[in-house]
């Protein structure tokens, strides 16, 4: 039986028509004598409905012993259905094929949960079952999201002169960034291959080629720590241009996010985007990727508090530190409990406590800061944050850096409590000019903040050697909505100053040749003024969805220690592969276990320093006894990495339990005589109950 149409893609145009449909069966009403199938496929769903009088008698009784999500087809007319039986939920609402033939395809044993938006179930079960997941409407609508915007920035980079070009995946690995993914070489024995960050020195080789315009839909991976918006391996839109300035690729840009967001949501965005500078992001919200969808900017007021009685100002200001403030409007309606959250939040991102000032509607001040203000200080302050009746003014005084961590979460925490950040209106702005370097303290030297083909601003090369924090970056970020969707930036062209780049990172001579010296070479044959920029695609998707996770846009994603629940990966090879690519195996840790290295378990425990960040008080008395149950529940938990699991299926139990699914096996209905011929009462085909409510 070869389909002749989607489920979801029939509507009364189609009555009196012949149709075969195929899909899932997604609910089954049998009422005697006429069963109703709901059969879902990945446009939609449509009712299926099996008559005795019409369908042959064994295409009936495969209906009625069919199991949810077994696989049919069926063959039949497309009907108006019964007015009162309409389903205003579904778009074929109005319709209903009557089965004049129908083909078990595929039987289903009872699942481990049910593929429909509406039910709640873990994440890690679906994972483990993603095929099955996969069925739910919501995920066929985020891979299909997925697909516009792919076809969106194809469509647009096509049409201004772009090519799509393919890079290399085994490539040689490279310093900076995230750590790579190693691949052995079975023919050069004892060298790897990498699997690319980036295609990063590709597509600039490609600008010193003559491909001036070139794309791709790139396949990247980076062996970094997950969170909900990282994967190990990602996807990202990848472009680079030759002869152009970074004005020319931002303008560029805003074109490529209006056509796809038109393309894709119907939105139109407005030109041009807010630009900021890194150090005004940082100083107006405490963050590089600011979210736009609401204001509350950070002030300064240390020319005003810095100098006032209040002791942990002046102390700020003196030591060369700041004191800056965020106006909330409307906030001097918080509660005490509001006001202890935030106050505990503050403390939780590094600082002390939180000072406060309320005004209230008649224009008095509820503060403890009143009393080390004078009235000028007070009125310059209320003056510096435009502070009105009804507003409530926090502050946090201390070295830049950490005030603007503190009040950039603050900010956010705020927006959240007070619902200003609304999911389906989306605020994108450049950040451009970030700092070329940023220090290290674990490799205790500068690093690329970027990666080291950054072009600096050549007023700023001079600094490169003297003062390499003062060397600002001809680098940009796209962010929407608080999250950077991608960076970009012009790249050094001229081989003098790339080695200077890498000199300056601490590169030795023989270094940059045995690394760069390809690339360095490439350079001195005429190389284009060049830049580009990559956006990640997961993201961008992720955002337009509403989707909390990366993995709800990814077809089969990997979870946080970068393991794949569903076919267990990574996993251990046989000794005759590790032969074949001369490595030996020193030591073996179960398939999806890490190997526990503590040999001897918490045998100190910082009592304090475990209090401090729990935000407790303890006695002195009670210090002992809390290092001892620390230390028991340190060591309970490193026997835990011990417990052999090899084997035990994800949803199982360790102890072996009964009744943890339900049997979902489905008999044949009574007989209505034999049910009737039952009853102790009855008149003509009804039952007759006692009535028990006047």
């Amino acid at each position: 039986m070869k389909r002749t149409d989607y489920c979801g893609m029939l509507g009364e145009k189609d009555l009196g028509r012949e149709v075969t449909v195929s899909g899932w069966v997604l609910s089954k009403r049998d009422m005697g004598g006429i069963i109703f199938i709901d059969l879902r496929d990945r446009e939609g769903t449509l009712q299926v409905v099996f008559d005795s009088g019409i369908a042959p008698p064994e295409d009936f009784h495969m209906a009625e012993g069919l199991r949810n999500q077994s696989v049919l087809s069926v063959t039949g007319k497309i009907r108006i259905r019964d007015e009162e039986t309409y389903n205003p939920k579904i778009p074929t609402g109005t319709i209903e094929l009557a089965a004049a033939h129908a083909e078990l395809l595929s039987s289903a044993d009872p699942l481990p949960f049910s593929p429909d938006d509406n039910v709640h179930v873990r994440e890690d079960l679906r994972l483990r079952y993603r095929y099955i997941d996969l069925r739910r409407p919501r995920m066929v609508e985020n891979l299909r999201m997925r697909q516009r915007v792919v076809r969106a920035a194809q469509t647009f980079l096509d049409g201004r002169g772009f090519i799509e070009v393919e890079t290399p995946i085994l490539t040689k690995s490279t310093p900076e960034g995230a750590r790579d993914y190693l691949v052995p070489s079975r023919v050069h024995p004892g060298t790897f291959y990498a699997l690319p960050q980036s295609p990063q020195i590709f597509k600039q080789l490609l600008m010193v080629g003559g491909i001036d315009r070139y794309y791709q839909i790139a396949r990247c991976f980076r062996d970094e720590d997950l969170r909900a918006d990282r994967q190990p391996e990602f996807t990202q839109v990848d472009m680079e241009m030759s002869f152009v300035d970074q004005e020319d690729i931002l303008c560029l840009l805003e074109d490529l996010f209006k056509h796809i967001f038109k393309s894709v949501m119907g939105i139109c965005l407005t030109k041009p985007f807010p630009r900021l500078t890194w150090t005004e992001a940082m100083d107006r919200y405490g963050s590089d990727k600011p979210d736009l969808r609401f204001d509350l900017p950070i002030v300064d007021v240390t020319g005003i508090a810095g100098k006032c009685g209040f002791g942990v100002f002046r102390s700020a200001a003196e030591s060369g530190g700041v004191v800056r403030a965020i106006n909330v409007k409307g906030g001097a309606s918080f509660t005490r409990g509001e006001i202890d959250e935030l106050t505990a939040a503050a403390v939780g991102l590094g600082a002390k406590g939180m000072a406060w000032i309320a005004v209230r509607e008649s224009g008095e001040l509820y503060s403890i800061l009143t009393k080390f203000m004078t009235e000028t200080e007070l009125h310059g302050i209320l003056e510096a944050t435009e502070a009105k009746p009804g507003d409530f003014i926090l502050f946090c005084a201390d070295r830049l850096p950490a005030v603007r961590k503190i009040l950039g979460g603050l900010r956010l925490r705020i927006s959240d409590m007070l619902n200003l950040r609304r999911k389906d209106d989306y605020k994108i702005l450049f950040v451009t000019d970030f700092p070329q370097f940023e220090y290290s303290e674990e490799e205790n030297r500068y690093v690329a903040s970027h990666h080291p083909f950054t072009m600096p601003y050549p007023e700023d090369l001079e600094y490169l050697f003297s003062d390499p924090s003062r060397v600002r970056a001809q680098a940009y970020d796209v962010v929407l909505n608080g999250i950077e969707l991608g960076s970009g930036s012009i790249r050094i062209h001229q081989s003098d100053v790339q080695q200077m780049m890498f000199r300056a990172l601490g590169f030795t001579p023989d270094e940059i040749r045995k690394r760069f010296g390809f690339m360095i070479d490439a350079f001195r044959y005429g190389t284009p003024p060049h830049g580009g920029f990559a956006f990640g695609l997961d993201r961008l998707v992720m955002l337009l969805t509403g989707a909390e996770s990366l993995r709800e846009v990814i077809a089969f994603p990997k979870i946080k220690d970068a393991s794949c629940p569903l076919t267990s990966a990574p996993g251990t090879v046989d000794t005759r592969q590790l032969e074949d690519l001369h490595l030996h195996q020193i030591s073996y840790s179960p398939a999806g276990k890490q190997q526990n290295i503590r040999k001897n378990p918490a045998t100190s425990v910082d009592v304090d320093k475990v209090a401090k960040l729990a935000c407790l008080r303890i006695r002195d008395e009670e210090r002992e006894s809390i290092a001892r149950e620390l230390r028991a529940i340190i060591a309970f938990a490193d026997k835990l990495g011990n417990v052999d699991t090899d084997g035990v299926p994800i949803t199982s139990h360790v102890v072996p339990m009964v009744n943890v699914f339900r049997e979902d096996a489905p008999r044949k209905p009574l007989d209505r005589e034999l049910v009737l011929s039952n009853a102790p009462l009855r008149n003509d085909r009804y039952v007759v109950v006692p009535k028990t409510v006047d």
